[in-house]
């Protein structure tokens, strides 16, 4: 089993207010999966999983797929915007952060099935039940840049992929 690659980075969480705030993410990516999927885990317990595509393509270009909305916000800030029942969450990324991740998941991707040879994964939206992960269980890792561990993340829901404003799958 090729271990799990994840990445605990901060965000700007985007308000209606004038300030946006900090939030940290856990990226997250398994390369045993066959949909190429990426995890974004955020403060709430919510774990949205989406194609390792859209991000990519999202560095260079607005790019949309069921609830998530990618776009790039100059040369150093990418826009990732997530829609559910609950509302519309908008987070800002450092661009280095993204690259810095989407280089390592390349790294351990069987180079004989490209992601241009699958149908992209539709978004999902589920939320943690696994209350171990806190801030204090991060700060006892030595390396909390890159870890090996099994993908606990809940299984996506299998069918057609979604079309352009469809909601995400709740779990």
């Amino acid at each position: 089993m090729s271990p799990v690659i994840e990445e605990h980075a901060r965000a700007r969480l985007i308000t209606d207010g004038p300030l946006t705030r900090p939030v940290p993410v856990d990226l997250r990516y398994d390369p045993a999966d066959e949909r190429r999927t990426v995890h974004i885990g955020l403060p709430d317990g919510t774990d949205w999983a989406f194609g390792r595509d859209l991000l990519e393509r999202g560095l260079r270009t607005p790019i949309e797929r069921g609830a998530v909305r990618v776009w790039p916000c100059g040369r150093t800030q990418l826009i990732v915007e997530l829609h559910s029942t609950d509302g519309v969450e908008v987070f800002q990324f450092e661009i280095r952060t993204l690259i810095r991740f989407l280089a390592r998941t390349r790294t351990q991707t069987p180079a004989a099935s490209p992601d241009a040879d699958h149908t992209p994964q539709p978004p999902s939206r589920t939320t943690r039940t696994d209350t171990s992960r806190t801030d204090t269980s991060r700060a006892a890792r030595t390396d909390t840049s890159r870890t090996a561990r099994p993908d606990k993340s809940a299984q996506q829901e299998e069918g057609a992929p979604q079309e352009r404003g469809a909601q995400p799958a709740h779990g």
